[in-house]
């Protein structure tokens, strides 16, 4: 039986580094599983979109498909959007949808990554105050699992980690800043939980105007696609409900 095509659903963007990141990522994850077929969709701005590859696929006469929010947290979009786009998909299509990214402990080693090749290094941690900068999302759940990273990054040996949103839910980038240079911190660093460039990114930028450290986005580090393979592992077993299956 032929393995489920992966699906990436990515959010688009006007700014074109958004839609070169998420190629990017998907061109690593396709190094990385060889022998299964990766296609990308948008949700929005960028082509193709997600229902214009899911036609293709049913013409193809492609039978299953796991859809992968390409998503940190399960707030509207991963609730509502991406279902409503996959309910309207090709009857022949067994879909499933598979569990947005976060959390995850490959993601935090990912940031771990990004601030390392910003200039810090593990013997700075316990100096060094970490702001895990996230778009945000007027989504509860969505701003609770960003507050449990942080505090479970923090344990991990860093002097601080605070929370902190480009948008929808407070404090911003720059307050959380501040608030660790008022904790005592001897540096502070910006960890931008984001997967690719844009508006809400940039803003996270201007945010650490004040801070020591500015890490990149998430992008296309190994982790990061090697936890889009282990959401999509977990969403073919048989077990799960497909949608128009």
């Amino acid at each position: 039986m032929p393995r489920p095509v992966l699906l990436v659903i990515a959010h688009g963007s006007r700014d074109p580094r958004h839609a070169a990141t998420v190629h990017a990522l998907v061109r690593k994850v396709r190094a990385l599983r060889p022998g299964v077929r990766v296609e990308t969709g948008f949700l929005d701005f960028n082509i193709p979109s997600v229902s214009g590859v899911l036609e293709s696929l049913a013409a193809e006469g492609v039978r299953d498909v796991v859809a992968l929010p390409l998503l940190l947290t399960r707030a509207f979009h991963a609730k509502a959007d991406i279902p409503a786009v996959l309910s309207e998909a090709p009857a022949r299509l067994r879909i499933r949808q598979a569990e947005v990214l976060g959390p995850s402990p490959l993601l935090t080693a990912a940031l771990e990554r990004r601030l390392y090749e910003a200039g810090l290094s593990p013997a700075d941690k316990s100096s060094t105050g970490v702001v895990l900068a996230s778009a945000g999302s007027t989504d509860p759940e969505a701003i609770a699992v960003i507050a449990a990273i942080a505090r479970e990054w923090r344990r991990t040996g860093w002097c601080a980690v605070r929370p902190a949103f480009a948008s929808a839910s407070l404090p911003r980038t720059e307050d959380a800043v501040r608030s660790l240079r008022a904790l005592g911190c001897a540096r502070v660093a910006v960890a931008p939980y984001v997967l690719a460039p844009g508006f809400l990114p940039d803003r996270i930028a201007r945010g650490a105007a004040e801070a020591d450290v500015l890490a990149d986005v998430l992008g296309p580090a190994p982790e990061v696609a090697r936890v889009l393979l282990d959401r999509y592992d977990a969403a073919r077993v048989p077990s799960l409900t497909a949608i128009g299956a």
